[in-house]
């Protein structure tokens, strides 16, 4: 079992993108980057890594839309980092750059510093500066809100997906004490929940936002075996709906890719002929099918 890995889908220029975040996030790094011809189009992908977190980022003609219903909190933790203070306000100011800012960056009730920003790539981040006790949290935090059809169902999609995977554990809760507008008591404010090797957060909102969640970020699941495949692919399309080349939407509409790790190895070490072979053959597919990609790959 590998850890997720969120999947950005660029209207363009994946690999730009992937450059930006990591001239100026801590620990980040391009790990690969590659192009393929798939369905008649030009794709560009990218593997990077940001604060230890792993990305996968896609460019390929069909504009998507990234929004703000999966955000990447960003935790500036002064007990690790003496200069978290500065060091948040760098790179928000890094990433207001032509982009646009949601929450600013400011002191609130349950931060000294924080503030959530929509760069200049659509991809939205919440810087925090935090002191977390207990069990320590990575430095980046994928984070759904559910709003729209789906608010009020963050802590029932969190039980849902601690079942789903076999590590799955709750971490932090805050539900609402009482009514807040439109936000009923008992909702979300914020929680956070481990799955997969992976620390996610989720929070309520039943104000009119104008988005929900869709296909342009997604949270893919790398299997190393079919049997996991079959697994995951079985217990998130139940209530959910399947899509194309290992894609499915859950019951509350959370995007996630069920794919094989030999696609990505094909990606990133496999020959020109290699990768057409593999991508052509995952073009077709629905569930991903691993020994067929295998075979494409080995040219059998």
């Amino acid at each position: 079992m590998l850890p997720i890995k969120p999947h950005l889908w660029f209207d363009q220029d994946a690999k730009q993108a992937a450059e930006f975040y990591a001239s100026f996030m801590p620990d980040s790094a391009i790990n690969y980057a590659n192009h393929f011809t798939m369905a008649g189009g030009e794709c560009e992908v990218v593997e990077f890594s940001i604060a230890g977190q792993s990305f996968f980022g896609i460019s390929a003609g069909h504009k998507l839309g990234i929004n703000p219903s999966i955000s990447f909190m960003v935790n500036f933790d002064p007990s690790r980092d003496a200069d978290a203070a500065r060091h948040i306000d760098e790179i928000w100011n890094k990433l207001i750059e032509n982009g646009k800012i949601m929450m600013p960056l400011d002191s609130y009730p349950f931060s000294k510093r924080y503030g959530w920003v929509e760069d200049k790539y659509g991809v939205s981040w919440q810087l925090i500066l935090t002191d977390p006790s207990g069990e320590e949290r990575p430095v980046i935090v994928p984070s759904l809100l559910f709003t729209e059809p789906v608010a009020g169902k963050a802590g029932e999609a969190i039980d849902f997906y601690c079942s789903v995977f076999k590590d799955g554990k709750r971490g932090t809760t805050a539900p609402r004490p009482e009514d807040m507008g439109p936000d009923k008591a008992g909702t979300l404010m914020y929680a956070d929940y481990y799955i997969d090797q992976t620390w996610l957060a989720a929070m309520d909102s039943a104000h009119q936002h104008g988005f929900r969640f869709n296909d342009a970020v997604s949270l893919l699941i790398p299997c190393e075996t079919q049997e996991e495949v079959d697994y995951y692919w079985s217990a998130l399309t139940a209530g959910g709906e399947a899509g194309q080349c290992g894609w499915l939407k859950d019951k509350y509409g959370v995007s996630w890719q069920v794919a094989s790790t030999v696609m990505f190895d094909a990606l990133k070490n496999g020959t020109p002929e290699q990768i057409e072979r593999v991508t052509q053959i995952f073009s077709t597919m629905t569930k991903v099918d691993i020994a067929t990609l295998q075979q494409a790959y080995d040219g059998k």
